[in-house]
């Protein structure tokens, strides 16, 4: 419980420090014989602070709770 604990900290900060995940996606657009053109495009997916804060709170009480057992 106590690693699950650490790992939910660490996760909790992560997503509060970065606030979404970033990916580059490619996508065909023109295909021309033999000459293809691709446009790459960001996107992000965003993770809400209340979700980090949450994962840390969580991370916390399981730590605690390892301590008194």
């Amino acid at each position: 419980m106590k690693i699950l604990g650490i790992v939910l900290i660490v996760l909790g900060a992560i997503g509060l420090a970065y606030q979404g995940i970033t990916y580059t996606r490619s996508r065909e657009t023109v295909k021309l014989g033999p000459i293809d053109i691709t446009a790459e495009r960001k996107e992000t997916i965003p993770i809400s602070p209340l979700l980090g804060a949450l994962a840390i709170v969580a991370g916390v009480v399981l730590v605690v709770k390892a301590k008194k057992t």
